[in-house]
């Protein structure tokens, strides 16, 4: 029989918050509830009372949290929290003070930066006031093409304790993707870097930040975070001022925190962009702290003085979701440049250095890990780290046996999937339950998570669509949307009042979910739906290949699965390992899931958080171009994929 590759003891049970908070519920409503699949349950079915309850339990600033809870419960979309409630995000987040680490920040090995609590409220108090002087007040929005710097934070802090709108793209964006952006939103400051770190380089942006300030008639001020540069000459750039120079005539003060309503917009987000110009997500102030504490503190495990780190930029949900660790006392580790630089070990350096009690990541970067053969179980001092989340793409099983016989053993892996949409998770952690061998553990408390099949009934077993059956706080509104139309058309198209999310799961026997790929990548050879996931995981535990993509052809009124390789350097690809391939998906899978044609390519296309990006391939195999390549990290990548001989035969 399988057995977990993780159990927590029973004194991590007992001391986890979410037992905690089980005693809460139990106190507050007169009420025995058993463990937390339990508290997970009265979460869906008591959604009132649960969400009155977390906030309490946190300790949540608020002017007023009024006496409604939650209006038009049974209609997803229409369904209003806490509408008399008057709060500000800011000063939820700068509720501790004093000299710990608010956040430490490491640029490669070229800097190193500690802020304390009390130096964070300080800089937030600077930048808020210059802000202020500058005319941006509630309903403006400030923008930020930022490094992961400690800067960043404070500019979204510095914004939202305004009551104004932050939205930020990471400082690697070309000019068309950052106007495709902020073009849309119309801000009135810009905070912008001089430039970034990347494998050791230095990347100056000022020409950039110049075009783009000269394409943004909203913009009244550019204000010049100097990192690359102590003393960057901004004088080609409009607008231009350097941060210090900002604030300079400003001195600390207690900050004026602007009291908005639940569902004022915090900050902005952005779709992939892939398939068009991005979708502006905007999501809203009591929203995002309550779902939040869902995942820091009852998900995650999160408590005061811990040290939580999540490998991100600022273009990348992740970021502002990393961000709001504070509000729970925990200090924030930021880190900008490549992850292998100057050493592959470079963020179990960080994670040793810094007793990182949080470690998180992409899939993306474990499995790099396995295939650079880090063993960081044998090479560092991992012993405060409790544990390792995961997200961004599916992790494989072969993921999950890498981080517990390389990483540490005892550790609570956490892969968690959810998306930019929602700003946080449909399914994750549970540090009171085991894991099991690539599964997510379990439902995010608060969302109603199920699986649906195509008749919108639901699956306790087999493959279907990824749904929230309730209303939850984080359902965002897309800008220039008044009617909820391209929302509606987004996520409520599929099933009546039900949000369906566009991935292909299945539920598993204890209880946890089994991603498969995104749905509307789903491959459909002869009717059969197969997620490209499935097909990752057999042909990726080759030792030749060391990444694949899989799409859908049509061909012959039917579609054809096509399977892209690349693979480890100095290899060709030839009939043998072409057969060894199919194979490996043949005995391991189905024979419907063994590729049509195998491609060796040398880069695949990713976005700019790091996924890679199906639909853009199959997009241009299939003849039907890109309508907005600036919207990936590589869009150069794409031209290995067009007009292949091998896609005519």
């Amino acid at each position: 029989m399988p057995t977990p590759l993780w159990t927590p003891s029973e004194k991590l049970i007992a001391e986890s918050n979410i037992t905690k908070f089980k005693y809460f519920l139990e106190k507050q409503w007169s009420t025995c509830l058993y463990d937390s699949h339990e508290v997970i349950q009265f979460s869906i079915d008591e959604p009132e009372k649960f969400w009155v309850s977390l906030k309490e339990f946190v300790g949540f600033k608020a002017e007023t949290w009024g006496e409604q809870v939650l209006v038009d419960k049974n209609l997803i979309l229409d369904a209003k929290w806490f509408p008399n409630a008057r709060l500000n995000y800011t000063e939820n987040l700068l509720m501790y003070r004093g000299n710990l680490d608010a956040i430490v920040f490491r640029g490669e090995d070229k800097f190193e930066k500690r802020v304390s609590r009390d130096d964070l409220y300080a800089s937030v108090s600077l930048l808020v006031q210059a802000l202020k002087a500058e005319g941006v007040g509630l309903g403006d929005r400030v923008c930020g093409y930022v490094a992961n710097i400690p800067e960043a934070v404070v500019a979204m802090l510095a914004t939202a304790s305004l009551g104004a709108t932050w939205s930020s793209c990471s400082p690697d964006f070309g000019v068309d993707g950052v106007l495709d952006r902020f073009g849309q939103i119309k801000p009135k400051v810009m905070i912008a870097v001089d430039g970034y770190l990347y494998n050791g380089e230095s990347i100056d942006i000022r020409a950039k930040v110049a075009k783009i300030s000269k394409n943004l008639p909203s913009i009244t001020r550019v204000v010049i975070v100097p990192y690359i540069s102590n003393q960057p000459n901004i004088s080609a750039i409009p607008h231009g001022v350097t941060i210090n120079d900002f604030t300079a005539s400003f001195t600390p003060s207690l900050i004026d925190f602007t009291q908005v309503s639940f569902n004022h917009p915090l900050y902005i987000l952005y779709s992939s962009g892939t398939t068009g110009k991005p979708k502006c997500i905007v999501h809203k102030t009591g929203g995002i702290l309550l779902k939040h504490a869902t995942e820091h503190v009852l998900s995650s495990n999160i408590k005061t003085n811990d040290r939580v780190f999540w490998f991100t930029t600022c273009g990348w949900m992740m970021w502002n979701w990393l961000v709001s660790s504070l509000a729970f006392g925990a200090t924030i580790l930021l880190y900008d440049g490549s992850p292998f630089y100057p050493n592959k070990n470079q963020l179990f350096d960080y994670a040793e250095s810094e007793m990182m009690t949080l470690f998180g990541t992409s899939a993306k970067y474990i499995d790099a890990c396995k295939n650079a053969n880090l063993t960081p179980i044998q090479t560092h001092d991992l012993s405060a780290l409790r544990s390792f989340g995961s997200t961004g793409s599916t992790l494989a099983p072969e993921g999950f046996d890498y981080v517990y016989d390389n990483v540490k053993r005892n550790l609570h892996l956490m892969s968690i999937s959810g998306g930019t949409d929602i700003a946080g998770c449909f399914c994750g952690g549970d540090p009171t339950q085991p894991v099991w061998r690539g599964e997510i553990q379990g439902r995010t408390p608060g969302m109603a998570t199920d699986v649906f099949d195509v008749n919108g009934l639901p699956l306790r077993s087999g493959k279907g669509e990824l749904v929230c059956t309730k209303a939850f706080p984080t359902i965002p509104t897309f800008l220039n949307d008044s009617r909820n139309e391209k929302l509606k058309n987004a996520y409520f198209a599929q099933y009546p009042n039900v949000w369906a999310h566009g991935d292909f799961v299945e539920w598993t026997e204890n209880g946890g979910l089994i991603i498969h790929g995104r749905s509307d990548a789903t491959l459909n050879p002869g009717g059969v739906r197969i997620g490209t996931a499935e097909i990752y995981r057999q042909v990726e535990k080759l030792e030749e290949v060391m990444e694949s993509i899989a799409i859908g052809q049509d061909w012959d009124k039917d579609m054809r699965i096509i399977l892209f390789v690349i693979l480890r350097e100095g290899l060709k690809l030839n009939n043998a390992l072409i057969k060894k391939i199919k194979n490996q998906v043949k005995d391991n899978c189905t024979p419907r899931h063994v590729p049509k044609c195998v491609i060796q390519v040398t880069d695949i296309p990713r976005t700019k958080s790091g996924k890679i990006t199906e639909l853009a391939v199959r997009n241009v195999v299939n003849g039907h171009g890109i309508e907005n390549a600036e919207a990936l990290a590589n869009p150069e990548s794409l031209r290995q994929f067009k007009d292949r001989k091998e896609l005519k035969i």
